[in-house]
């Protein structure tokens, strides 16, 4: 049975200490401690952890690289949540443009078109509540003009409000012979149907995990992208192995070729680069980054 109490932000501070953490008066510990909770810190001290068991920290320890850690993994989701923009923007586009002409403007209420209903059933009860929640001009005009209208307002409408995740589901479960689907994957440089929903897939859950200010240093990542044998586009030569798939750094790879395609002239690999000149503590093994990363054909504009 769990029994520890809580811990006072001073008893938090020299449990630290007579753990070996390095603490000093200029590391403004207890300032730190009362706007970031211990238990989020705790996922960055962590690997400076000797014994596991009883917590004890490793020589030389020290709480001012635990905050620097907790900065960097900040500006890194910053980072990322920019980037990962850009690719929803340009799959809601997509996703609008190519199956509204080529079917419909409700063809994400049609179960014909995909391959699973009880999931697309779901996709329509989250489209259902955000159209619902949504305060925007252009859907209280469309409710208000079209009040006998008992469908979803159309497509270029009503997926301008949902999701990065319910976006990359829709395309995913729509059955592998609707033309858009593949058409939808050779414009972003994937070829086809086969690929481009698990690299969707796996940037949801890294949207998420910054939307919640969750950890990505050091964290393994459950999404697999299935990778591209021979992608028509600048792609990378050190391909990371099978146990290298939970660290960011393939998911990154994935983002760049995808942003490639987007926004020829991104600077991602820049802010990337800054950020780890910026904090020089930081270890890139622990995204998963190669030595050679920064010269790899995908991160190079040439």
């Amino acid at each position: 049975m769990y029994n520890k109490g809580a811990l006072t932000i001073e008893q938090q501070i020299n449990q630290l200490k007579e753990r070996g953490l390095k603490i000093t008066e200029q590391d403004n510990a207890s300032h730190f401690l009362s706007q970031i909770s211990y238990y989020r810190l705790a996922g960055y001290w962590w690997p400076m952890q000797e014994d596991k068991v009883t917590h004890t920290f490793k020589p030389n320890s020290r709480f001012s690289d635990v905050i620097a850690l907790y900065d960097f993994d900040r500006k890194l989701r910053i980072l990322l949540f920019d980037i990962i923009e850009k690719i929803e923007i340009s799959l809601r586009t997509k996703l609008i443009y190519h199956l509204s002409n080529d079917e419909d403007p409700w063809w994400f209420q049609n179960t014909s078109l995909f391959q699973n209903t009880s999931e697309l059933v779901k996709s329509l009860f989250i489209l259902d509540e955000e159209i619902e929640r949504s305060k925007d001009i252009f859907i209280k005009e469309h409710k208000r003009k079209h009040k006998d209208d008992l469908r979803f307002p159309p497509a270029w409408k009503t997926l301008e409000l949902t999701s990065f995740g319910s976006l990359s589901r829709l395309y995913g479960n729509l059955k592998n012979n609707i033309k858009a689907k593949d058409t939808i994957a050779k414009e972003l440089g994937t070829v086809n149907h086969t690929f481009l929903p698990s690299w969707l897939q796996s940037i949801a859950q890294i949207r998420n995990f910054c939307a919640h200010h969750s950890r990505l240093w050091n964290r393994n990542l459950p999404g697999k992208p299935k990778l591209l044998p021979n992608p028509p586009n600048r792609w990378i030569k050190d391909i990371p192995k099978e146990n290298e798939f939970p660290m960011l750094y393939v998911h990154l790879c994935c983002m760049k070729y995808l942003l490639n395609v987007i926004d020829p002239e991104n600077q991602f690999k820049e802010r990337l680069a800054g950020l780890l000149v910026e904090y020089p503590n930081v270890d890139p093994n622990a995204l998963g980054l190669k030595p050679d990363w920064q010269n790899e054909p995908l991160w190079n504009k040439v």
